[in-house]
């Protein structure tokens, strides 16, 4: 028909005429094509003839007339062992007789070694069309690529024009290609295997018949919020001509198989058998993480150590392989003028536990003894600085353990300071987030700054250099990676673009990975639920009480309600067995996040007896939650003494078939990758990132199932779940920032309070610079700080609370100013330090004890209704994100109220009339978010109360300003008003301490 393109004549004819003209190929026929051993014979002893002739002329001595067998059967035996694959002989060659054959020459990392770049030309690249890959030539492959006659990659070409398309293709690797044919076995045959029409290309690793499972390999269309899957369209070539114009070209087609393409080995348990057994695959980067690799590496080549770099991938996009193949790119990174870029390699995580997954995959790469060490929870910061120290070029840690690498180089007379100032460091961020925003990247910036020491220098010369060494060094580039980058993070890392607003360097969005089918919609079907009730005083009393503290305590009780929880349980395990059981060929698991540990003990028990009750034998249960918990029995419970198991092994026999829920406790909820897990049941308030990172828990698609993820939420609307994921649906901007002025305005406010004395300052900057702190300087910092807290207490509470949250802005925007600015005022950094020392100090003034509740209210006629269901899934986009500057937030008196009232505010809120069809609407539950935090934790295990405190108030303020970024109206729908987000500051401190120190 006229207009249409001929899929073979016209289309592949075009790709081949490419090949052959413009990048070198030889084109063959198939007759060439040695179908037992997937190999064009001719082309490979042409190339170790031209290459290794000595080696071939030494064999030829040996084996006589069977040399060419012996060889072609020594690659063969080899490479179809279970231990050998093709990469690895044409990545490491292979042995014969004792001789060394080169089967592929990678491209040399410098121009030291002109023989290196002669041999590394020599590499012949080949095409053939209408191969036969079975005896009986009955299924002929569109095209087939080989290098040095060695078949790599198949392609199977459809024609858009003529009604055919890559799905076509997809169809006929799984219904007419043969698994065991030489051609497609897995990790003998082709590494990888194309369908492509004229529009996208979808790619597979191992053929597997109907199960095959197919990865999109487009470089997706659109920039910014019109981000999306497929290619971009052009007039005069086609939208997949990236394929022939770049992949296929031969510089990078030996980068993929040098420097990418690895062999992934996993222990997995075996469903019948229960034994454990090592599975295997193929990893071939997808598009758009080799795009974000080689874009790197340009920049690097003309920026060197002079940027940072913000990389934003959506979850569930291959993360760990693409920090690993950066790492491995930037050990060996040369520039223009063949000079090293980076002596070292650091990938840092704020996960406790370092991910050996990330080894693994390093590894896979290129196998080498010395190459990276983990820093474990077995190792401490010494052997940190000594890694740092070494050859050892890739060093994993976490972040927490930077902050004791200062001191010790501090304590090192130098010598290791003057070692780490003459390297350059790469800084790989695993997740970036607001841990990289304070003081722990302060103290990476400082142990590896580049900057002179300062020790020997005048107090004057000091301050400078504390300036200078908390911003970016120009011996470190780092390397962020997050699919939810926070405003901070964009300041950090980000690059400004022509309007001026900061955006990630390299984007793969959430809306790109949803329609590729690569992760999965987790908003598609939601369904929300409402607890009604009724709420009554038990007392003849009438005290006093904080309304916030009251409300944190109803909150709990309804939490814990024995009604509450078996009604609640009751629908969760029937709609798990109705929906969800039966996905995945029955496979399918569930999440249930909860608001504290002690719910999870209360509902794991409940859940038991639930499936005892109806003899549900097939539905196990864990729960997963940090330190200990006591219920009423006072006997003290951990999740290990629970499951009956270690918490180390927890995930891994949640994947087993012997359990559907997992019950967790502000643990799992970010970064726990687990495929099966396919529904959410949600029991406790989430916002911003945080609902992000948890519901994206169930985004992982299931090769080979097609897989529909759930949602059961009994405390989030749909609006907020929907306005928390707006910002990460496509691409993330920052189109605001923290400057001077306003630090400077923080000062001015600081000083018009009247409490701190400038003398005092100067004298404390005096003593915190001596080398040398004597037992007198201790006193007089001690006047000094105590003469400040005096006056702060002299006035009244509200006040008091007032000074202390701005002393607490100005030292975090201060902070995170001189991460992102040339900053350079003196008087500014010994402000900074004097209330750096300063809060340590000052006791924070609280309200006296509260009244507990326990058994004081009871509430009644529980109902939970389904409120709203949600089909329309992932389609909003809200990019712009703020910096949470400080602002003019002032903490009024704690109102007071009789508990009478209080009960009567929250029967408003859930309803107060209680007539048979409606029980009390749900009250607006207090949510204890500090109890997830690491710092905190680590502060209360390790500090009185007040000090504790200290942190404590830091946190919690960050918690304020994270609510008001992200959810205007997210402390109203906790309290009620504006008034109650503001009171609710320091009303349940001891408790969260109290609770927090038992973990110990």
């Amino acid at each position: 028909m006229r207009g249409q393109i001929d899929e073979r004549y016209e289309y592949q004819r075009e790709i081949i005429n490419h090949l052959v003209n413009e990048n070198g190929y030889v084109e063959r026929n198939h007759r060439n094509f040695d179908k037992n051993y997937a190999l064009d014979r001719e082309l490979l002893f042409e190339f170790l003839k031209d290459t290794q002739p000595d080696i071939l002329e030494e064999l030829s001595k040996i084996f006589g007339d069977d040399l060419e067998e012996t060889i072609i059967n020594t690659i063969n035996n080899f490479v179809v062992s279970k231990k050998g694959s093709l990469l690895s002989v044409l990545k490491h060659g292979v042995d014969i007789n004792n001789k060394h054959l080169t089967l592929l020459y990678g491209k040399p990392a410098t121009s030291f070694n002109p023989e290196l770049s002669e041999l590394y030309d020599k590499n012949i690249f080949s095409v053939m069309e209408e191969v036969y890959p079975d005896k009986a030539n009955k299924e002929r492959v569109d095209l087939v690529i080989f290098i040095n006659g060695f078949a790599v990659i198949s392609f199977e070409i459809k024609s858009n024009s003529q009604g055919q398309n890559y799905e076509d293709a997809i169809r006929q690797y799984r219904t007419k290609r043969n698994p065991k044919d030489r051609l497609f076995r897995f990790k003998a045959g082709c590494l990888v295997n194309f369908a492509m029409d004229t529009e996208e290309v979808y790619m597979t690793t191992q053929l597997d018949k109907e199960k095959t499972f197919f990865l999109p390999f487009n470089m997706g269309k659109g920039e910014g919020v019109n981000s999306g899957a497929g290619n971009p369209i052009f007039e005069d070539r086609y939208s997949v001509s990236y394929m022939w114009e770049d992949i296929l070209t031969k510089d990078t087609l030996i980068e993929l198989i040098t420097k990418f393409i690895f062999i992934e080995s996993k222990e997995v348990k075996d469903q019948v058998t229960g034994r454990t057994k090592t599975k295997e695959r193929i990893i071939f980067p997808r598009y758009h993480q080799l795009d974000v690799i080689r874009k790197i590496l340009a920049d690097l080549k003309v920026n060197k150590t002079s940027q940072n770099y913000l990389i934003q991938h959506s979850a569930g996009s291959g993360k760990t392989n693409s920090i690993a193949w950066l790492a491995h790119r930037l050990a060996s990174l040369h520039d223009e003028d063949d000079k090293i870029i980076f002596n070292n390699i650091v990938i840092m995580t704020d996960r406790v536990v370092v991910d050996r997954q990330l080894q693994k995959a390093i590894m896979g790469i290129e196998h080498k003894a010395g190459l990276i060490r983990v820093m474990d929870d077995r190792c401490n910061s010494a052997d940190l600085k000594s890694a740092l120290e070494s050859n050892t070029k890739i060093v994993v840690t976490t972040i927490q353990k930077f902050p004791y690498v200062v001191d010790l180089l501090k304590d090192d007379e130098n010598q290791s300071k003057e070692v780490l100032s003459n390297k350059k460091f790469a800084v790989i961020i695993d997740e970036a987030h607001s841990s990289t925003a304070g003081k722990n990247m302060m103290a990476v910036t400082s142990a590896l700054s580049s900057t002179d020491s300062f020790y020997e220098q005048d107090v004057q010369d000091q301050l400078v250099q504390e300036i200078k060494s908390t911003g970016k060094q120009k011996n470190v580039s780092m390397f962020a990676f997050t699919a939810t980058p926070k405003s901070t993070t964009l300041r950090l890392f980000g690059r400004q673009d022509r309007q001026g607003n900061y955006r990630a360097f390299h984007l793969y969005s959430m809306k790109q990975a949803i329609e590729e089918n690569f992760i999965l919609d987790v908003l598609a079907n939601y369904t929300t639920y409402e607890t009604y009730y009724e709420l009554n005083k038990e007392t003849t009393d009438d005290p006093e009480l904080k309304t916030s503290d009251a409300k944190r305590q109803i909150a709990q009780q309804i939490d814990l309600d024995d009604t509450n929880i078996a009604q609640r349980t009751e629908i969760i395990i029937e709609h798990f067995r109705k929906h969800v059981m039966s996905e995945l060929g029955n496979q399918a698991k569930a999440m249930v996040v909860m608001p504290s540990r002690k719910a999870a003990m209360k509902y794991q028990q409940a859940f038991q007896k639930y499936i005892e009750d109806h003899h549900y034998d097939d539905m196990g249960v864990l729960v997963a939650f940090s330190g200990k918990v006591n219920l009423d029995d006072d006997q003290e419970y951990t999740e290990s003494s629970i499951n009956g198991i270690s918490e180390e092994k927890t995930a891994y026999e949640f994947n087993s078939e012997n359990y559907r829920f997992l019950l967790v406790a502000n643990k799992y909820q970010v970064g726990f990758d687990q495929p099966k897990l396919t529904a959410m049941y949600i029991m406790k308030k989430i916002a911003g990132v945080n609902a992000v990172q948890t519901l994206s828990r169930l985004n992982r698609i299931c090769p080979p199932y097609e897989k529909t993820p759930f949602v059961l939420d009994f405390s989030n609307s749909y609006e907020d779940i929907e306005k928390a994921f707006a910002p990460y649906y496509t691409t993330t901007l920052m189109a605001d920032t923290v400057n001077k002025q306003s630090v400077y305005n923080l000062v001015e406010k600081i000083e018009g309070f009247y409490v701190i004395d400038p003398m005092n300052v100067e004298g404390a900057n005096l003593i915190l610079h001596k080398t040398r702190i004597e037992s007198r300087d201790k006193k007089k910092l001690n006047f000094y700080f105590v003469a400040t807290e005096k006056k702060i207490k002299e006035l009244d509470e509200s006040l008091q609370r007032e000074i202390i949250i701005t002393l607490r802005h100005f030292v975090r925007c201060y902070e995170f100013l001189l991460q992102v600015s040339n900053l350079d005022d003196i008087e500014l950094q010994k402000l900074y330090n004097y209330v750096s020392y300063l809060l340590k100090y000052v006791d924070i003034s609280r309200p006296g004890q509260g009244y507990d509740l326990t058994g004081k209210i009871k509430a009644s006629n529980f109902a939970q209704k389904q409120t709203g269901s949600y089909t329309k899934g992932t389609n909003r986009s809200n990019p712009e994100v703020k910096l949470p500057v400080a602002g003019d937030i002032e903490l009024g008196e704690n109102k007071k109220e009789k508990l009478s009232k209080i009960i009567e505010e929250v029967n408003q809120v859930t309803g107060s009339n209680f007539d048979n069809d409606i029980a009390v609407k749900s009250m607006l539950q207090i949510r204890d978010l500090m109890m997830k935090s690491n710092d905190l934790r680590s502060s209360a295990q390790n500090n009185s109360e007040h000090d504790f405190e200290l942190s404590y108030f830091d946190r919690i303020d960050d918690m304020l300003i994270e609510g008001l970024e992200h959810n205007k109206e997210f402390f109203t729908l906790l309290l009620d008003n504006d008034d109650l987000k503001k009171k609710v500051l320091g009303t349940f401190a001891s408790e969260i301490y109290n609770s927090l120190r038992k973990e110990k």
